[in-house]
């Protein structure tokens, strides 16, 4: 390994100790109540050296999105990978997006509260990375809704606007696992969630179809 490939790394695992600490902090305290300083301790790094990879908390937490996001577009390549079938490919995508909800709850909470985190535009190194995230998680949706209508598994017709249709795909499922994961002390009738989600992703596949 060369100096500067030593170096690269080490940076690199400066800036995963730095999201690791926050992610601790900022998932038990909350963003409003943490602070650099905290990071920095238990990171094992000084203020200093914090300021060097983010310049504020507001950096720290779209280095957090972007980990989230980097998640989620994971699991559907992996869930696209596993069948040829558009069809197929979406109904995989959409139990990804439920079992990314289960397991990893705490990604899926920055991913839905982002939109109302004002400092997420800010433009940073960032910020590039963050949009090409975003763009590839619903370019993976759009391309299987795509397949589904070459190979006739979808519906040209129901299927007329993909992009439009990868929205609501997506907007409806999660739509589905927000009103499930609310605690069923009122709601005691309220189906299990996996059911629900099973349910939803059915009666959404059968619009779809010819």
């Amino acid at each position: 390994m060369s100096l500067d490939q030593r170096r690269e790394r080490e940076k690199q695992d400066r800036r995963d100790r730095i999201l690791d600490a926050a992610e601790q902090i900022f998932f038990t305290r909350g963003f409003e109540k943490s602070s650099m300083d905290e990071i920095a301790r238990t990171a094992q790094l000084s203020r200093a050296l914090l300021y060097v990879y983010f310049r504020d908390k507001a950096a720290i937490m779209r280095g957090l999105v972007l980990r989230a996001g980097e998640a989620l577009r994971d699991r559907f390549a992996d869930a696209i990978g596993q069948s040829e079938r558009g069809a197929e490919q979406i109904g995989l995508i959409g139990m990804a997006y439920y079992r990314f909800s289960v397991e990893m709850p705490d990604y899926f909470d920055v991913l839905t509260q982002a939109s109302t985190f004002e400092h997420l535009a800010d433009e940073d190194e960032q910020s590039a990375s963050l949009q090409a995230c975003a763009m590839q998680v619903m370019s993976m949706m759009v391309a299987a809704l795509k397949n589904g209508v070459a190979d006739g598994s979808l519906s040209r017709e129901r299927v007329a606007d993909p992009l439009m249709t990868a929205f609501y795909l997506r907007g409806a499922l999660h739509g589905v696992i927000m009103q499930g994961c609310k605690s069923a002390e009122n709601d005691p009738d309220r189906p299990e969630l996996e059911a629900l989600v099973s349910y939803t992703m059915k009666m959404l596949m059968q619009s779809m179809r010819p």
